[in-house]
């Protein structure tokens, strides 16, 4: 199905299933420990070894010789596979990093052996055991020290965000020192781990040249092709099962050692191998998101119309890694005639930096969102109507192109009406609760509109049971629901006559889960299965397509009603299709928007920080399933308050890795960090976007609200820290007086 015109009115538009909020039919599985997760999968392969990891002791440089023979010699090994015994492997669909091969060392804990044994503390003990001999180089492990050398290059994170290194639209640099009110300020953001709670894992398993891994991944399609063209293996050779994901983030976006190891290990064992990455090496030898140095300069009238503005950001990453694209979500989310955005990259020789939950836009609005706050402070504006008075209904560097849906003002409105904004002391640190100094702060949301080609198969039995196959991922994020809710609705059936199955590279390649794209794709592409099997439908019953109406487990035509599963008495009925984005979302600019709002409290003589009340106010067009789409923007919230916290990934600069790799030393947000959160839906349909008319909504909800929390700060103490995560010695020695 090609989907190149506004969706008209279709079955979904009924919303008797889409649209309600309802429980994942997947909760009872994950609440009660019986969900299969990758390294769980016991039943998938008999007399499964366990693969142990080696990384690198170096961060750069070759390794010279590694000495297996006391490892070999240990209880239980069976076999031990090392880098020196293959040249480097291709690298898999956007890697950066090569994974696997050869002797060049690109990053710390780069994976250089795999040791497998009969039990995991076997394997572990023997790793131990292996002696590796280094050529060590020097690298560059420090932006701050690297940035000035950085170049400006074009970016792409894959997930709609990027640009050229430089974009320009009229004359920045003459409007901004023309503009009778100037800003113009640095910021900082920290390296952050992805930090899922399920590591990744694989299970492989070879059955002759084919082989099969059971793996946590959140790109089936993507992860499929890459594997194939890391091992050496014909595609058709290669299958991977990943039912259920335990978080991912954008971590599990790409293939990472885990399977390639896995697979290597059970090849060399002649058995079923099964590979759990240690959370160091989750948080060096996967992908982290990477640090930024970012300079907002804003230009305006005394009455607050802004007329220049330019967003500039330099991160690093490995030679062929690209910038974290932070300047986008810049390019259109306020108006301004003249403007400037760039992105540079330093070369850095720590693990690659790569997608983490809303790259580009997470950090950028996390820089953008404060020096709003600060430009309307200096003007003596109210940060809300700020924002209002610089909205935009078009894309500011293409007037002719407007925007599909937006209303980012009904956001700010609504959400300071209801978090009772106009109650706020503009003027900083003059409200106490007791020993603490209570402060709100605001910010604005913005995430692009992606979608992305997805396919289905749709099955139809005699009992009138839909099944759903498709390879799209459930990482959390409540796939199999809205999938089941998506084929309830077209077909005329009740959830629970629907069954779906995800994950499976033996089924129709979806667009997988990242991005925000997963959910408005998936669904779509089950849409164009339906609408297939409704015609198969109708035809086998004898019933004109247009006229037939599926309601209530029964086809209906004029006075007919036939029982949907008679279609399927002589036999089962299959439909497969996929969905096609044609150029629509060229003609307009497809975004989402919301307004966070943070309330926090700082003690007045420790300087710590709570968060004491947020609310986010969402417009994302039509929401599929209002529970877990709640579910998906508060935990967008507790990680936009971790990064604005607590969430940095300590750099050695002298020796090259992320120190605190572990969750002992790399703070998260936990229970009493996080208070009552409140998530509001504006009611929208979006019909440029697909025939579900939703959007995406699982990254909106991290996007500004660090600035929200940042902004609260400085309200409630009157210090304006520019350098992320706020930390209480930031505050200290700044705290006004506890009178």
């Amino acid at each position: 199905m090609k989907f190149d015109t506004p969706a008209g009115q279709n079955p979904i538009d009924q919303l008797k299933v889409v649209g309600k909020p309802t429980d994942r039919i997947d909760g009872k599985y994950k609440t009660t420990g019986t969900a299969p997760y990758a390294y769980e999968r016991h039943d998938v392969a008999a007399n499964q070894a366990y693969g142990y990891v080696v990384g690198a002791g170096i961060a750069k440089g070759r390794v010279r010789r590694i000495d297996t023979s006391a490892a070999k010699r240990a209880p239980g090994v069976l076999a031990i596979v090392t880098t020196l015994e293959h040249p480097r492997m291709e690298r898999g669909k956007m890697n950066a990093a090569y994974l696997f091969g050869g002797d060049e060392v690109q990053h710390y804990h780069q994976a250089i052996a795999v040791v497998v044994a009969e039990t995991f503390e076997q394997a572990r003990a023997a790793a131990f055991l292996v002696t590796i001999d280094y050529a060590p180089v020097s690298g560059q492990f420090d932006l701050a020290a690297e940035a000035k050398r950085a170049k400006p290059v074009p970016g792409d994170s894959g997930e709609g965000s990027g640009g050229n290194g430089e974009e320009r639209v009229g004359d920045f640099e003459g409007a901004f020192a023309q503009a009778p009110v100037q800003f113009d300020e640095t910021y900082s953001t920290a390296d952050e781990s992805h930090a899922m709670m399920e590591p990744h894992a694989t299970i492989a398993a070879w059955d002759g040249d084919k082989v099969t891994l059971w793996t946590s991944n959140q790109m089936i399609a993507w992860g499929h092709g890459s594997l194939a063209k890391i091992l050496g293996v014909p595609k058709e050779n290669v299958r991977l099962d990943s039912p259920y994901v335990g978080g991912g983030f954008g971590g599990k976006l790409f293939v990472r050692a885990d399977a390639v190891l896995a697979a290597l290990g059970a090849k060399a064992a002649r058995r079923p191998v099964k590979v759990a990455l240690t959370r160091p090496l989750v948080m060096n030898n996967t992908t982290h998101r990477p640090a930024t140095i970012q300079r907002v300069r804003i230009g305006a009238t005394k009455d607050g119309t802004i007329t220049a503005i330019a967003h500039e950001s330099t991160s690093g990453n490995l030679p062929d890694g690209d910038p974290e694209t932070a300047v986008n979500q810049t390019k259109l989310l306020y108006a301004g005639a003249n403007r400037l955005t760039a992105l540079k990259l330093a070369h850095l020789d720590l693990p690659e930096g790569n997608a983490m939950r809303a790259p580009g836009e997470a950090p950028g609005l996390m820089v953008l969102e404060v020096a709003m706050d600060e430009m309307a402070e200096k003007l003596g504006l109210d940060p809300v109507e700020f924002r209002i008075r610089n909205d935009t209904q078009v894309d500011p560097s293409d007037p002719k192109r407007p925007f599909s849906h937006r209303d980012l003002v009904g956001c700010l409105t609504r959400g300071a009406e209801k978090f009772g904004w106009s109650k706020r002391n503009a003027k900083p640190g003059q409200v106490r609760d007791g020993q603490w100094l209570v402060g709100l702060g605001m910010a604005a949301a913005f995430r692009n509109n992606m979608v992305m080609k997805s396919g289905a198969r749709v099955r139809l039995d005699g009992s009138g049971t839909v099944t759903v196959e498709t390879d799209m991922t459930d990482i959390g994020t409540g796939s199999y629901t809205i999938i089941a809710q998506t084929a309830a609705e077209m077909m005329g059936v009740p959830l629970d006559r629907v069954v779906v199955r995800l994950g499976d590279s033996a089924f129709p390649a979806s667009s997988g889960s990242g991005g925000q794209f997963g959910g408005n794709s998936s669904t779509a592409g089950v849409y164009a299965a339906c609408v297939k099997l409704r015609e198969a439908v109708a035809q086998r019953l004898g019933i004109n397509s247009a006229d037939a109406v599926f309601v209530d487990g029964q086809v209906r035509a004029g006075n007919r009603a036939v029982p949907l599963g008679e279609a399927a008495s002589k036999g089962e009925l299959s439909a497969q299709d996929t969905i096609e984005f044609g150029d629509i979302s060229k003609k307009q600019q497809q975004s989402t928007f919301g307004a966070h709002f943070v309330e926090v409290g700082v003690d007045a003589d420790t300087a710590e920080i709570r968060v004491r009340r947020m609310l986010a106010v969402c417009a994302a067009g039509r929401i599929l399933n209002p529970k877990s789409a709640r579910s998906q923007v508060i935990g967008g919230m507790v990680m936009g308050t971790g990064a604005a916290l607590m969430e940095e990934l300590a750099v050695d600069t002298t020796r090259g890795f992320f120190a605190n790799h572990d969750l002992a030393g790399y703070e998260v947000p936990v229970h009493a960090d996080i208070p009552h959160q409140e998530v509001v839906f504006l009611d929208e349909v979006d019909t440029m976007s697909s025939p579900m008319k939703a959007k995406g909504v699982g990254e909106l909800g991290i996007c500004g609200v660090g600035a929200a929390v940042a902004n609260a700060v400085y309200n409630a103490t009157g210090i304006r820290v520019r350098n992320y995560p706020i930390t209480l010695d930031k505050l200290l020695d700044r705290m006004p007086d506890a009178a």
